[in-house]
């Protein structure tokens, strides 16, 4: 498998540290509001990864974090008369609503900043020591980049560039513009926790830097996050890390693109701002996730209502796929037929292009392309009554592949309530006894409830339709 590294700017093939093993650090929400549309983004993506590379035998160590002690957090303790403790637990299981409809894995650990205090502090002790940090009498302590000579590594931009946008802040006691907090004094109101430098609390890119640490090790195999999270946050977590550690902090960096909104920039002041939330509550969560993953994760996507509604009918032609091969199987009247091994064998040029196009820097693009491939063989296959075992092997390579991209996880089955059933059960009885006023009554009732039915000779399809 080969990976594009911010770090190097290049593809390169991806070797673990530990052979079939892989850690990996995502950088997770700060909780205090909803994800937006552009937050699914690096959590479906970075899903993907971690289900390809367990899908190729890999042992994954998947670690996201939230963030739960910040400036908007408190801010927005302050506007709702709360607490930050309260602000950051409801947004945590807002998140997790959100994280399990677009199909999201549980990461293997989700650490808080809060419950990592006593790392965090013990990192920045050694960086005060190995002078790469200082502390001033308000209980700020600083970050001294210009100490790191590899400063700028991953955004790729030399340290006398990067001082030229640099400024100190109304109230910051900094030596040099470019320094940055990594730990904040503590202010009349906030939460703070005890340190040898005083009362405070932590600086957003220190967080991150000891929560890898402590459940990954000092050295990781690939960090990723957004793209925005380039410079200064990943930038920073290297300095931190590297020079606390001494040893490399991630041998591969990965970033995804930006979303924008009918070809503009996602903002509140334009509008045009969209949770996930809002979104899956008028065209479900999997569409965002068919959206996330129908380009190449480091390439920008485009969100409008029309392109919305496309991931919603390109997934409707994989589950008639899906629903087709669950269909046969249940009303299969044969159990083996002459020339099922060939049709099954054939169906591996499917799994090695798909594989093929994952290696090349997880391009989901091309991977769902060859879904749609296989789906038309698929189909072509199983027109004419086709065996039990073809269609339970069809079915087997089809959901293979669409759990690497956690799609098609939505049973539908599980839809229809015991009205709908029993209606579709009356309509096959009026059927039989050829009642065809009865039976095109209810077929036009369902229909009215997005119910769709198909009459074939192993008996009737439905399938749920939405507007």
């Amino acid at each position: 498998m080969k990976i594009f590294n911010t770090l190097t700017r290049t593809k390169e093939e991806f070797i673990p540290i530990k052979d079939g093993e892989a850690k990996i650090y995502a950088c997770g929400p700060t909780v205090y509001n909803y994800i937006h549309i552009g937050n699914a983004r690096p959590i479906c993506v970075f899903d993907i990864l971690r289900r390809y590379l367990e899908y190729r035998g890999f042992k994954v160590t998947f670690v996201q974090n939230f963030t739960d002690i910040d400036d908007k957090i408190i801010n927005k303790a302050n506007e709702t008369g709360s607490d930050y403790i309260s602000v950051s637990e409801k947004f945590i299981k807002e998140y997790k609503i959100d994280a399990k409809g677009l199909n999201i894995r549980e990461a293997s650990v989700h650490p808080r900043a809060t419950e990592n205090m006593n790392e965090i502090i013990d990192m920045i002790k050694t960086l005060i020591d190995k002078g790469y940090a200082y502390a001033v009498d308000n209980g700020d302590v600083y970050f001294r980049p210009a100490k790191f000579n590899e400063y700028g590594k991953l955004s790729h931009q030399p340290l006398e560039d990067l001082e030229a946008g640099a400024r100190i802040n109304i109230g910051e006691r900094k030596e040099n513009p470019m320094d940055f907090a990594l730990w904040k004094g503590a202010k009349p109101g906030e939460p703070s926790w005890e340190t040898p430098w005083g009362n405070g609390r932590p600086g957003w890119h220190i967080e991150c830097s000891s929560m890898a640490r402590r459940y990954l090790g000092e050295t990781i195999d690939i960090h990723c996050g957004g793209q925005d999270l380039i410079f200064p946050h990943h930038e920073n977590e290297i300095a931190q890390s590297e020079c606390c550690n001494g040893v490399p902090f991630a041998h591969y960096w990965m970033h995804n693109g930006y979303i924008n909104v009918d070809n503009k920039k996602m903002s509140k002041s334009l509008g045009n701002f969209f949770t996930v939330r809002d979104v899956a509550e008028k065209y479900g969560y999997e569409p965002i996730r068919y959206l996330m993953v129908s380009s190449h994760y480091r390439m920008p996507i485009n969100y409008s209502v029309e392109i919305i509604e496309q991931c919603k009918a390109s997934l409707e032609r994989l589950y008639n796929c899906k629903n087709n091969l669950e269909f046969a199987i249940e009303n299969a009247t044969v159990a083996e037929n002459d020339g099922d091994n060939a049709l099954i064998e054939a169906y591996d040029k499917h799994r090695q292009k798909f594989i093929s196009a994952m290696d090349d820097d997880l391009n989901t693009a091309d991977a769902i392309t060859v879904m749609f491939e296989l789906a038309k063989d698929i189909n072509t296959n199983i027109t004419n009554a086709p065996s039990k075992k073809l269609a339970e092997e069809s079915l087997k390579i089809f959901m293979e592949l669409a759990n690497v991209l956690g799609l098609l996880y939505v049973d539908e089955k599980t839809s229809l309530d015991d009205e709908i059933e029993a209606l579709i059960a009356q309509r096959n009885e009026a059927r039989k006894n050829k009642d065809w006023a009865t039976a095109d009554k209810i077929r036009d009732e369902l229909k009215a409830r997005h119910i769709v039915l198909e009459d074939t000779p192993q008996g009737v399809k439905w399938k749920i339709v939405n507007d």
